[in-house]
């Protein structure tokens, strides 16, 4: 009895098949040669920038751990916090106003959508710092009547009030059209369900709707606080002491500008490097219960086919 398997000849006129046991797949030799271009490129852009002595190096490292940039780091890092907790608030208000059946209101929010989206965020910073130009005085006054306080406007509209309110007004535009998404992703026969159960509306929409949203609301989020660290970097124009106007007001005095914007850079892209790492672990975290019901339903698929 012979050891060699004897090959079996397809049928004259019929299609052959590879065994597809036995088949490789090909080296994949054009995405190689892809990688090694883009490492080549990589390595000797870094060379340059390593070795380029205009970059002033030694300053970047002298200046990183300076007390006045670390203060400014502090600001931004306040700034981002604050706006964006005040910014999340309000976005949630406006998205709620935006979805009631009551005109007004969803006038009114379309109207705020609208305004603080449709107006770049560097003209809001200045308006607000600004304010004391349209109205010298703050009052609280009956209308046609007394006035019964009034406070100086330049001595509430400080830099950092200006810089609070004008980030956190326009995040608040961007955030609630985000949670109206968010909310409209839920199926309306959960609200339903929930009416059906006695659940009021205020109560359904904090226990059923908005936990559900937030699969859909906080992935968008994470982009947005991104996108805040970087915006605070703007309101060194109303002389805000942030990050980018400490290195400014050192660089004034030393005259290294550029090694001084890359103490700034570097600062940034650390805080968005691990804002990143952050927002990956949320959405694989909200992704889990996308990825259960697809095993689910393959599951199911799978068994109903094999019951035919």
């Amino acid at each position: 009895m012979s050891s060699n398997a004897t090959p079996r000849v397809a049928p004259s006129g019929a299609t052959e098949f590879r065994d597809v046991a036995t088949a490789h797949a090909p080296f994949p030799f054009g995405r190689l040669a892809l990688w090694l271009i883009v490492a080549i490129v990589v390595v000797d852009f870094g060379w340059i920038v390593a070795k380029n002595e205009n970059f002033g190096w030694p300053v970047v490292a002298q200046y990183f751990f300076d007390p006045i940039v670390l203060s400014g780091l502090y600001v931004s890092l306040g700034l981002t916090v604050v706006a964006m907790i005040l910014g999340v608030a309000l976005g949630l208000v406006i998205a709620i106003m935006r979805m009631s059946n009551d005109r007004l209101a969803s006038g009114f929010a379309s109207l705020f959508i609208w305004f603080f989206r449709g107006t770049p965020l560097l003209v809001q910073l200045i308006f607000w710092y600004n304010m004391s130009t349209l109205f010298p005085q703050l009052s609280i006054a009956i209308p046609f009547g007394p006035t019964l306080a009034s406070w100086d406007t330049n001595s509430v509209i400080t830099p950092m009030t200006a810089a609070i309110v004008g980030l956190a007004l326009n995040e608040a535009a961007y955030m609630a059209e985000i949670i109206r998404g968010g909310l409209l992703s839920v199926e309306r026969g959960q609200a339903e369900t929930a009416e059906a159960f006695g659940m009021t509306k205020g109560r359904a929409l904090r226990r059923i709707i908005i936990p559900q949203a937030m699969r859909s609301i906080v992935p968008p989020t994470g982009n947005q606080l991104i996108s805040m660290i970087k915006a605070t970097s703007l309101v060194s124009v109303i002389a805000m002491a942030d990050l980018l106007y400490s290195v400014q007001s050192i660089y004034n005095r030393t005259f290294e500008i550029i090694p001084m914007l890359m103490v700034a850079v570097i600062w940034y892209l650390l805080i968005t490097s691990v804002l990143n790492v952050g927002q990956s672990y949320i959405e694989a975290y909200y992704g889990r219960s996308d990825r259960r019901n697809a095993g689910a339903a393959k599951t199911a698929a799978t068994t109903e086919e094999a019951s035919h």
